[in-house]
């Protein structure tokens, strides 16, 4: 791991095109502004291939569709030929920048690709997908009513399967199994989406953002002291590793981890035993939270979705749970009470906070540098520049929000043109958003071994980790979230 002088010599645009964080906003950004030209007359993203509820052979082959009306003619291969081409040509490029085997990433980004395309239309079977409204149409008498969250669950689960049972095809996959980047340009994806809800329900998002942020910052200020000493004082774990676990468990998981033990100087093997942790909590966390949630809290969606934002610690993990939230509240809700709420406000709820908490890490980071410096290590003469809160700073996060914020200018100084922004927007954030998820879960699933929990040297992180996620952090989330989010509901369906 470098040391801190050599962070000196970094300019403020080093890494922009080296990076994982700044290639999620380089590809969120080519499909924003390609949709965005819709407000001209331009539908250049109406091409992506978006599958709908089938049963039979020939609902099968009628499953896939473009969600451009200009491009129907398309079919359903054509139009995910053009997706692939048209997403390979970005990723592809991004992997030369960073330094990747462009080679064995296009072999396994196609592998990926496929499967991903395979499980997304599977998954929206009439029998996994469809809700009660919808059984007569396609002749059932019973549906599991998961909407698309079956192929969220699927996906998961195949990756899983993949990466725990066929680990040399795991291993292939590997260099474009990229969970991090996927997550990443999805939520540049949503910033469109939040973007197209305002321009539909704005007093909502805007409450839903500025109660976020105070919920964030006071679950925050309470997760990093208490995991912090539960690690110390319960576990008596060394400072540097405490820390880091801290940072891991209380803000984003492994990129917290990683700039925390860069911040304190932790050994190189510390933040990666944690990001392993990490990962598979995060996926036990996907697993469990989303049904429990919506078993227990399905009069409080806005609060069960804020809480799954600052419970899930990684950004992969909490989106796709509270996408599959989204989709298990929708479909309970319809069900019990006939009433049907709008898709991904719940989902946001839960991007929201984890945003909001991802933004701690360069300022964390930069604190943490500070501490260790001068009042633990007490290396004389050694200063840590400021600039360090950019470099930590998650700069998919500016293109979530840069991109949410062009559509509130469009609301605000261009309502007339509206209506033509919808037109590019509904193709990114539907249907590339909802790619990504499913991207993400897959190579979730990929990357994940659960062997690793076995492997002794973890020793008390995993205890550390238990105690901390499912008797502290969680409770303590659900308890905040009901203090700032109490009494939100999702708007109706229109």
């Amino acid at each position: 791991m470098s040391s801190m002088p050599s962070l000196e010599n970094r300019r403020w645009y080093s890494g922009m095109l080296q990076q994982e964080d700044w290639w999620s906003v380089w590809l969120g950004f080519t499909f924003f502004f390609l949709g965005l030209l819709s407000i001209f007359g331009l539908d250049l993203v109406g091409w992506v291939a978006y599958p709908s509820k089938w049963i039979g052979a020939e609902g099968l082959m009628n499953s896939v569709k473009p969600l451009g009306k200009g491009y129907q003619d398309l079919g359903m291969f054509g139009s995910i030929l053009v997706t692939y081409v048209a997403f390979t040509i970005p990723t592809a490029i991004g992997a030369y920048c960073m330094r990747w085997d462009v080679k064995k990433f296009i072999g396994g980004w196609t592998c990926i690709f496929v499967i991903t395309y395979v499980i997304w239309i599977f998954g929206h079977h009439a029998f996994f997908a469809s809700n009660m409204t919808e059984r007569e149409k396609f002749g059932l008498d019973y549906s599991l009513s998961l909407g698309g969250g079956a192929s969220f669950i699927m996906a998961l689960m195949v990756g899983l399967i993949i990466g725990n049972f066929f680990k040399s095809f795991a291993r292939y996959l590997s260099t474009a199994a990229k969970p991090e980047w996927f997550i990443k340009t999805a939520i540049v994806f949503l910033g469109v989406k939040v973007g197209y809800m305002a321009l539909k329900a704005s007093g909502f998002v805007f409450e839903l953002a500025i109660t976020g942020a105070a919920a964030t910052i006071v679950a925050y200020l309470i997760f990093w002291p208490g995991i912090y000493l539960i690690a110390r004082k319960l576990f008596s774990m060394p400072r540097k590793v405490a820390a880091v676990l801290a940072s891991a468990i209380s803000i984003c998981g492994v990129s917290a981890a990683v700039a925390t033990g860069g911040a304190v100087r932790a050994k190189p093997i510390i933040p990666v035993m944690v990001s392993a942790l990490v990962v598979v909590y995060a996926v036990i966390e996907l697993v469990i939270l989303p049904p429990v949630f919506t078993a227990v809290m399905l009069d409080e969606p806005i609060v069960a979705g804020a809480a799954m934002g600052m419970a899930v610690k990684t950004d992969g993990a909490d989106a796709a749970a509270g996408a599959v939230m989204d989709e298990l509240m929708c479909n309970k809700k319809l069900e019990r009470d006939g009433v049907q709420w709008g898709e991904g406000y719940i989902t946001t709820a839960a991007i929201m906070t984890k945003i909001w908490i991802d933004m701690f890490i360069g300022l964390w980071a930069f604190v943490l540098a500070l501490v260790w410096i001068y009042r633990i290590d007490r290396v004389p003469g050694e200063t840590v520049p400021k600039s360090e809160i950019w470099h930590r700073f998650p700069k998919f996060v500016l293109g979530y929000f840069f991109t949410w914020f062009a559509y509130l200018a469009i609301l605000f100084l261009l309502p007339d043109h509206a209506d033509e922004a919808k037109i590019g927007a509904l193709p990114v954030e539907k249907g590339m958003r909802k790619l990504f998820f499913m991207l993400t879960f897959l190579s979730i699933g990929i990357i994940t071994d659960f062997k690793k929990l076995a492997e002794s040297r973890f020793g008390k992180m995993i205890g550390v980790y238990f105690v901390a996620l499912f008797l502290f952090v969680i409770p303590v989330a659900v308890l905040i979230a009901w203090v700032f989010h109490h009494g939100m509901t999702v708007p109706l369906l229109e």
